[in-house]
């Protein structure tokens, strides 16, 4: 049953308010001489926040923040009100999304591999941004792998398996009820003092292969394979990569989540991360944060983003 607050929305646009669905309970909508408004973004736009259920829908005061040279506005809400550690993070997410979907286009990605798939959110906010290509998405776990099989369900072009990938063809036991970061890895001395999630000690037997021995299957039907791979895999990134052998050179592009504080013993910190890679030919197009310690607001590990000069199309 829809809420009030949804309902409201649907019916904003049959009153001639346009209305553009920023998250779960944030929406701006935008209607020529209505008295709500964020400030410097004109008379016709403001910010509507949903309370609770059964409540009105509440109007937030804000400020428009110009990015820079460009035409877009940022709308705040007062500076009072908001977390600049959440809104950083949120804001290196969006971007991070924003540039892979550009960089899908520029080199024109037809398949992205999609490895430590958990439920599917990586591959969802890609066919949310406007990808259409083929998705191939790992994730090994029983539990978690039922929920990614159920939202691809509908979605011909998205394929999904129900394995990991390492350097080579084994089965190998996967920390479970981690949530999101379940690892082949155990949980370093500083990832269980962060996280309370790592005391438990609940595994998992999964079939492991080799990323060289499935792309085959995963690129079938492509007259001409552009392939990106995306590892979040957490702290097993190289050994994924590892498992491509000399394949990995048909990638046009990747992204992988690389520690600068390690959650997980024996994973790679960035340095050696980035090295292997820039090593097989890949050059950063871009790095965002993905946590931070909120005592020190170190970052403890980034989405890096990288591509092959020489795959780019010419000019």
């Amino acid at each position: 049953m829809q809420t009030i607050y949804r309902r409201l929305l649907a019916l904003m646009p049959r009153i001639g308010v346009q209305v553009t669905d920023l998250a779960p309970g944030t929406a701006v909508v935008a209607r020529r001489g209505r008295p709500y408004r964020a400030t410097r973004a004109g008379k016709d736009t403001w910010v509507l926040r949903r309370t609770r259920d059964g409540e009105r829908p509440a109007v937030v005061e804000g400020e428009a923040v110009r990015l820079g040279d460009t035409d877009a506005l940022l709308l705040m809400e007062a500076p009072g009100r908001r977390d600049e550690r959440k809104l950083q993070l949120a804001a290196a997410e969006y971007l991070c999304t924003q540039h892979v979907t550009a960089m899908l286009e520029l080199y024109g990605v037809n398949c992205v591999f999609d490895v430590g798939a958990n439920t599917g959110q990586y591959a969802k906010r890609l066919r949310k941004l406007g990808y259409t290509g083929r998705i191939v998405s790992f994730e090994p776990t029983s539990e978690t792998f039922a929920r990614l099989e159920k939202a691809a369900a509908d979605d011909p072009a998205w394929q999904v398996y129900q394995y990991g990938l390492g350097r080579e063809e084994t089965t190998a036991e996967i920390h479970v009820g981690w949530k999101t970061m379940n690892s082949l890895l155990s949980a370093s001395d500083y990832g269980k003092g962060r996280y309370s999630r790592f005391t438990k000690a609940d595994t998992e037997e999964i079939r492991v292969r080799r990323l060289a021995d499935v792309m085959d299957e995963a690129l079938e039907g492509l007259d001409e394979p552009r392939p990106f791979l995306k590892m979040d895999t957490q702290g097993y990134d190289l050994e994924v990569f590892a498992g491509g052998g000399e394949r990995i050179a048909q990638f046009v592009g990747m992204q992988s989540e690389v520690a600068v504080l390690k959650l997980y013993d024996g994973s790679p910190g960035m340095g050696e991360a980035v090295a292997t890679y820039e090593g097989a030919g890949f050059g950063i197009t871009g790095i965002y944060p993905v946590t931070r310690e909120a005592t020190t607001g170190r970052v403890i590990e980034f989405d890096c983003v990288l591509m092959r000069a020489d795959a780019a199309p010419t000019p």
